[in-house]
């Protein structure tokens, strides 16, 4: 191996077939990474959603019924107007207020073939009093499904939104105009999965394709002394898998063998990232409830760049983006490199279908790693999901598969302030969470390792859903380049994400959020970031479509007594749904 771094009989049945329900998933877990979990990519075990989780999820039939009793198209468009009132309550700052126009769609549409939740808006703001001027911003989201035949699918997903370019530059997680330290952020990706059964086969392949791009207008202000990470441009991902897999009966076990590729070129250095693995895996029920598994292969991995510009100094240079700026005639160094053998052992404890619970340890990028998922469903309209991973990834691959992880059935919910959307989304089907992604948008490839949960529940009118989770990151970066500095660089971020919501009645209703985020950043002479806030949402309809609101926020940021705010803004507005 080659590693190169920079630094009873019926129920062991029925629980052999629910561990094997979903072969292509874990084949594409192998670069999918926990995409319900959100982060990486290229983790060794998705969490609950991707490999055993969905063998933990209800059963055909009750999921048939719920189809049936589900099936709806809501496609709403509307129209906004909006007065907004923001103050900074820390720093004696400016009293801005500004005009919103806004236009968007939102739809949910659940059918026998398809499945798609969306939200896409379009906002102009005039700026009234303070220093503010007149911007506007587009954001959206979508999840979608469409069955081409029986068991072929076209999954697709579309990403617009706002965050940090730096993560040690400034958040107040209100974007308001242009400032600094906002990245525009795009994403899109699409492709077929394919998952039947065949000949007593179980057999599954899929290919996903994904385009990313981050529009940064102006650049962080880092305290002095501070080495910036370098932004991430655009990027576009291919991943092909494919597997082959039977359930215990002919043998005492189960069995699956699988082979992936992925391809990522980077404009940002000519950053180049090339993966392949082909491995074999058993599944053997030792009980009702518990299995042993096991999977050993062989993997491949590159990840490659150029050199940065330097001046006379030998210091990088960067555009007026805050982006290093490539030298193309320098050679491509090696960032991380490894081919040999994987491998991993683990267990599985599935005491019912709406229960599950794996855990694993194995051997891959040349380290031990721990991955593993737990999923419950007390009830329909109660999930809880839990995934570890451990991966190789980047703001691009990383963003793609977290689009990708996102369920098809969802609420879509917004800042009510800024209209962006928010990180984490909930709904029937459980939740999601971009944090990962989206805390930092750093050009380089890196390590993460982390943990994300997701709690959605409905109950007596009340909505719930609760996102938090831990991601650890470790940059991979040429040792002998440019920007060596940043090389074994380790960032963490902690955050939070609460959401309730209760209707008063059938013409009005009430909602609030909450979140708080911390970020460690490890480059040299950086600051640690924490931000957090909370808003309290009134809507009431009055006349067919039209629909009042007024809303409330607070949201503050800190880093580390370099640069803080805490700011209170206050909104009312009229909207008319069509």
């Amino acid at each position: 191996m080659r590693t190169t771094l920079p630094y009873a009989r019926h129920g062991v049945m029925t629980l052999a077939a629910l561990l094997l329900a979903g072969t292509a998933t874990t084949a594409h877990a192998q670069f999918s990474g926990p995409e319900s979990g959100g982060g990486s990519s290229d983790s060794a075990a998705a969490p609950a959603s991707s490999d055993s989780g969905k063998a933990g999820k209800v059963g055909k039939a009750e999921k048939r019924g719920e189809r049936r009793s589900k099936r709806s198209v809501e496609i709403t468009p509307y129209l906004e107007v909006g007065q907004v009132l923001t103050a900074d309550l820390k720093n004696d700052g400016d009293v801005l207020t500004y005009t919103r126009l806004a236009a968007g769609v939102d739809a949910v549409v659940s059918t026998r073939r398809a499945e798609v939740a969306a939200t896409v808006r379009y906002e102009y703001r005039i700026g009234e009093a303070g220093n503010i001027g007149d911007s506007d911003t587009i954001s959206g989201l979508l999840r979608g499904r469409y069955q081409l035949a029986r068991g072929l699918n076209l999954e697709a997903g579309v990403l617009a939104t706002r965050s940090r370019a730096d993560g040690q530059g400034a958040d107040d997680t209100i974007f308001v105009g242009n400032g600094s330290n906002t990245a525009n952020v795009y994403s899109v990706y699409a492709g077929p999965t394919f998952a039947r059964r065949i000949g007593g086969l179980d057999v599954g392949a899929g290919y996903r394709f994904g385009y990313n791009k981050v529009d940064v207008e102006t650049p962080a202000t880092v305290v002095p002394g501070a080495f910036s990470q370098d932004i991430f441009n655009s990027s576009t991902n291919h991943v092909a898998w494919g597997s082959v897999g039977q359930k215990p009966g002919d043998l005492p076990f189960g069995w699956q063998v699988s082979g992936g590729y992925q391809r990522e070129d980077a404009s940002q250095l000519d950053q180049r990232f090339d993966g392949k693995y082909a491995r074999a895996d058993v599944t053997v029920p030792i009980g009702p409830t518990v299995a042993l598994l096991g999977g050993v292969g062989y993997e491949d991995i590159e990840i490659s760049q150029r050199n940065a510009v330097v001046d006379t100094n030998g210091i990088p240079v960067r555009d007026a983006n805050g982006r290093f700026v490539t030298d193309p005639n320098s050679p491509r160094q090696l960032a991380f490199e490894t081919d040999g053998l994987i491998w991993d052992a683990g267990v599985m404890w599935q005491p019912s279908r709406r229960t599950s619970l794996t855990a694993r340890v194995g051997r891959r990028y040349g380290d031990t790693i721990y991955t593993g998922s737990f999923y419950y469903r007390p009830g329909h309209a109660t999930q809880i999901q839990i995934g570890v991973y451990d991966g190789i990834s980047s703001f691009g691959r990383g963003l793609s598969a977290g689009l990708a992880g996102l369920p098809t059935q969802f609420d879509p919910t917004r800042n009510p302030i800024d209209g962006d959307i928010n990180s984490c989304q909930f709904g029937a089907q459980g939740g999601g969470c971009l944090n990962n992604a989206l805390s930092n948008a750093t050009g380089a490839q890196f390590r993460s390792r982390g943990v994300q949960g997701i709690f959605t529940s409905r109950a007596g009118g009340w909505s719930y859903g609760i996102g938090a989770g831990y991601d650890r990151r470790r940059l991979l970066v040429p040792a002998l380049s440019a920007i060596a500095a940043l090389n074994g660089t380790i960032d963490e971020n902690y955050y939070l994400f609460a959401s309730i919501g209760r209707g008063l009645g059938p013409d009005a209703d009430i909602s609030l959020a909450g979140f708080y985020n911390y970020y460690d950043n490890g480059a040299p002479n950086a600051l640690d970031v924490q931000s957090y806030g909370g808003s309290l949402v009134y809507s009431r309809r009055f006349w067919r479509g039209l629909t009042g609101s007024a809303a409330a926020s607070i949201t503050g940021f800190d880093q580390d007594g370099f640069n803080s705010q805490l700011i209170g803004s206050a909104l009312v507005g009229l909207r008319y749904n069509f």
